[in-house]
């Protein structure tokens, strides 16, 4: 009897949705935990859809492992580097993700970090934290004034990076951005200037902000050199993926004081983290939270069952890749 295949608890979307799904089939999960290679192997085989996560690697392997009655990997996420399309495609398996509804969630995570870490926030709670005495000082933690006209890059305007700059609007800063969006007029009405290349955006921002995908060519977009172009004592923000950036030339540049810090949601090496990274004060680490809003996920997971729905009754999915 084939299955559905969900990599990880759903919370209630899978009762919601396990009555759409045909008689044939059944869904099952292994534990809260991600599925271990072995156990990804040997739980997809007979599936007829997999219900992926950013973590779980669907790849020749695991799509050979299910069989030939594959029909669609739904991840449960806007990115897809964690799924080899290329193996997908020559098996006849579709793809798809969750494009828009976490819009707005990782927007206003964006937002958190770019104040947590210019206004040192967590920088401060630590300091708190430690019970030491304290008094008041004109100079003690002073950070960034974003809304005193600090300029803001956005690398990648798409619908993210979109979110961010109506964020940023509302806080009187001037935005500039590459990206397919970047000259649009929906982006003209919220302020943003055009850069003609990622070396004018760093050189002008005095805060980066990453929306891209993950992909060969993006892979440490942000490495030593893009790192030394940015303004002197500026932000990088990344709320994208890990890799975009090189972590180790990040701390270099932190540690020099050629940059003023940094605000992680992502990490090059998740679920690793940089231990020079997390030794430093203007370094603000979070884990993987941007989509982590209680409605936005139950939208997310909605939305992934929704695609396997439509292709398991011989539909066109929703939000296919590619």
């Amino acid at each position: 009897m084939g299955h559905v295949y969900l990599t990880r608890p759903l919370g209630d979307v899978v009762e919601q949705f396990r009555k759409q799904l045909p008689d044939e089939l059944r869904t099952h999960y292994t534990a809260a935990a991600p599925p271990t290679r072995e156990e990804l192997v040997e739980s997809v085989s007979g599936a007829e859809a997999i219900v992926s996560l950013v973590t779980d690697r669907i790849d020749a392997e695991v799509l050979d492992a299910a069989g030939d009655q594959l029909k669609v990997v739904s991840n449960v996420a806007v990115g897809y580097d964690n799924i080899d399309l290329d193996a997908a495609a020559e098996r006849g398996v579709l793809v798809t993700n969750t494009p828009g509804v976490l819009d707005e969630a990782v927007a206003d995570l964006t937002l958190a970090l770019i104040l947590a870490t210019t206004r040192r926030v967590a920088e401060g709670d630590r300091f708190i934290r430690t019970g030491t005495e304290w008094i008041w000082s004109p100079e003690g933690y002073v950070g960034l004034d974003v809304s005193a006209g600090a300029t803001l890059g956005i690398v990648g305007l798409g619908r993210i990076g979109m979110a961010v700059a109506k964020r940023a609007q509302a806080f009187g800063m001037n935005i500039i951005a590459t990206g397919r969006r970047a000259h649009d007029d929906d982006a003209r009405s919220l302020g943003v200037s055009p850069a003609s290349s990622l070396n004018e955006l760093l050189s002008a921002a005095d805060i980066v902000s990453l929306h891209c995908p993950l992909t060969e060519d993006t892979k440490h977009l942000i490495g030593a050199q893009q790192l030394e172009a940015m303004k002197p004592g500026s932000y990088l923000i990344n709320t994208a993926r890990g890799p975009l950036v090189d972590e180790e030339a990040l701390a270099d540049a932190i540690d020099s004081g050629h940059l003023g810090g940094a605000g992680l949601d992502v990490h090059e090496f998740e679920p690793a983290t940089n231990p020079r990274l997390r030794t430093l004060d203007s370094v603000v680490m979070l884990p993987h939270i941007g989509s982590a809003g209680d409605v936005t996920r139950n939208e997310m997971a909605s939305l992934a069952f929704r695609n396997v729905v439509a292709v398991l009754n011989g539909e066109k999915p929703l939000t296919p890749v590619g």
